[in-house]
């Protein structure tokens, strides 16, 4: 599947989401032809996951963000199916502790980073700083910024300097070895309220919901307010996002897989190679097992 301009948010580009239809399905005829799609990526990504892992020369930063019942958790469970638990980690980043409220924005999720050979997978990150407390301006009274004792000593420049901050974070990972690939899951307010009330009707997704996920879409137009600016200040050349059409989980899946295994090509992972000593070893070694 060729890159799909509906699809990457070029850099510099300011957006707006209506723009964007949540139920958009590209190419594919079906959720047949879609599943056929990613079943043939699951194989490719695991594969070169594996020459990743050995090589240990990149890694892959993978982080998704969307609004509540967008499909994070589905797409990560279904397009990660094949790969090599050993070669991934994930982390789901919930309500701030207050060790993590004490540093600065970035650390928590910094000590998740994913080491070279690794895929390291983002629930959410660092981008509730900039979607979240945007929103919801008094949850930054709890990190106790200098000069910030209420929510009216917030300077707008606050927003402009974690944007940049950002761009400069992901440009250093980039430069040295880790590939990023950011996911912004668009979920329409339509499907969004469908897949809510299936959670309450289904007693085996009851653990899923929780009343604030009724109450934030009251700030819906807010929360798609902080997602255009977020997403067109820090789609860069190093680390642009892709703004995935998220309706439909089918597709949505389909699509993601696409771009990983794409990504993956892209590094070009192999084996390592031996010669010299550790070449020698490994005849050895062969020489000796003859033996027995």
């Amino acid at each position: 599947m060729k890159q799909d301009p509906k699809i990457l948010l070029n850099p510099g580009r300011a957006i707006c989401l209506k723009k964007f239809d949540p139920a958009y399905t590209g190419v594919f005829k079906d959720k047949k032809d879609a599943r056929k799609k990613l079943a043939g990526d699951i194989e490719k990504m695991a594969a070169l996951q594996d020459k990743l892992y050995a090589e240990g020369r990149n890694a892959v930063l993978i982080v998704f963000q969307a609004m509540d019942a967008a499909g994070k958790d589905s797409t990560i469970k279904h397009v990660m199916s094949g790969i090599n638990p050993q070669g991934c980690q994930v982390y789901s980043f919930k309500q701030p502790s207050l060790q993590e409220l004490n540093h600065d924005f970035l650390w928590r999720t910094t000590q998740g980073l994913p080491q070279r050979g690794m895929m390291g997978i983002f629930n959410r990150s660092y981008y509730e700083e900039v979607l979240i407390t945007r929103v919801h301006p008094e949850l930054l009274l709890k990190q106790n910024l200098p000069g910030i004792k209420t929510v009216k000593d917030i300077p707008a420049s606050l927003w402009e300097s974690r944007f940049s901050q950002i761009n400069h974070f992901e440009k250093m990972l980039t430069e040295n070895g880790t590939r990023i690939l950011k996911f912004f899951l668009h979920l329409s307010r339509r499907e969004q309220k469908r897949r809510l009330l299936e959670r309450i009707e289904d007693p085996g997704k009851n653990w899923k919901i929780s009343l604030s996920d009724v109450q934030e879409r009251v700030c819906w137009r807010g929360y798609q307010k902080a997602y255009e600016e977020a997403l067109s200040k820090t789609s860069t050349s190093a680390a642009p996002w892709y703004i995935i059409p998220a309706d439909n989980k089918w597709f949505t899946r389909a699509a993601v897989g696409d771009i990983i295994v794409n990504t993956l090509r892209e590094l070009k992972p192999e084996y390592p190679a031996f010669s010299g000593a550790k070449a020698d070893e490994i005849e050895k070694i062969k020489r000796a097992l003859a033996k027995e």
